[in-house]
């Protein structure tokens, strides 16, 4: 199996491969990339390898690499609070006192780090100090998206593997494979904005082609300029909850940037982006994005849905109303 799973990173893989065939294992590897790019998948099939009993490391097949992909092997353990903006300072110091308890079922220990970045000063400070001293069987999997918010202390003493760019044919391939109703305008346009990463990409075509029903009602009325068309859309939603109404404006703002973007001659991946791109001109785009930001700020600021659907069914009428 190896490193197979791993789109691209063609000498990233070798590489490791070939490092691990000859029993070199880090302490320390810092895997860098934007979002999507594949890091946690390289730091799942990184661990994978390093506890496997098989050949091909990792085989995939055996009871450790079964355990790292369900996530329940008791030495491969991930430090991180998704709920908090910041990886708390008191989890990096529970792992580094776990880190001098000896493996449960293997050779080595791991510990997975999701937000290096987000980690804090604190953090790294409380991070550096087993740095400095690892036991022998000890492994840090640090993941960033930004590794210039690392210490120099903490990078310096990493193994870096940045994560690439896929190449077209290799994104394309997976894309069509994972999205058949997708159009090539649609590919194209989501491999053009994700700037090659697969899991961008990905985040694109789903929201491109998701749309609540209200939006996709919005978009006519605004292509068409039937400003009874837009009042049906939103009279009845003056009487939903401030949160739905806030959560759907800020879908409505994102679209009508995507169509400003569209318009300006880059590729769109919504559909009804390229409508309203088609539709209307880009000044009328500019001004409805600019209504839509500032009913989003009302709704914020407690302001009534009733309010706020006024203030829109009045502003997006345009000129003329």
């Amino acid at each position: 199996m190896g490193f197979e799973t791993l789109l691209g990173n063609d000498r990233l893989k070798e590489n490791l491969s070939r490092s691990l065939a000859r029993g070199h294992i880090s302490h320390f590897y810092l895997i860098c990339g934007p979002e999507g790019s594949g890091k946690r998948t390289l730091a799942r099939l990184l661990a994978a390898a390093i506890l496997c009993k098989g050949a091909d490391r990792p085989c995939g097949s055996c009871l450790p690499c079964r355990k790292v992909a369900e996530g329940n092997h008791p030495d491969c353990i991930t430090v991180d609070d998704p709920e908090k903006k910041t990886v708390p300072v008191e989890l990096i110091r529970q792992a580094r006192a776990d880190m001098y308890v000896l493996p449960n079922e293997s050779d080595h220990k791991i510990y997975v780090f999701p937000r290096a970045q987000d980690m804090g000063l604190p953090g790294q400070n409380a991070l550096l100090k087993v740095l400095e001293e690892p036991p022998e069987y000890g492994v840090f999997l640090l993941l960033t998206d930004n590794p210039d918010k690392l210490l120099p202390t903490v990078r310096s003493r990493c193994v870096e593997l940045r994560l690439q760019a896929l190449p077209e044919p290799v994104l394309r391939s997976a894309l069509a494979k994972e999205f058949p109703e997708a159009g090539g305008e649609d590919l194209a346009a989501a491999m053009q904005r994700s700037g090659g990463f697969l899991g961008q990409a990905r985040i694109l075509l789903r929201e491109g082609g998701a749309a609540l029903p209200q939006t996709a009602a919005l978009v006519q009325a605004l292509s068409e300029k039937d400003s009874l068309q837009l009042m049906n859309v939103l009279v009845p939603m003056e009487k939903w909850k401030r949160d739905d109404l806030a959560a759907i404006l800020a879908q409505w703002q994102a679209l009508l940037e995507e169509a400003l973007v569209c318009r300006s001659g880059a590729e769109a991946v919504s559909k009804l982006a390229r409508q309203l791109a088609r539709e209307r001109t880009g000044e009328e785009l500019l001004d409805c994005i600019a209504h839509v930001q500032k009913a989003l700020e009302y709704t914020q600021s407690n302001v009534s849905p009733g309010a706020v659907c006024g203030y829109l069914e009045w502003t997006l009428r345009g000129p003329g109303r």
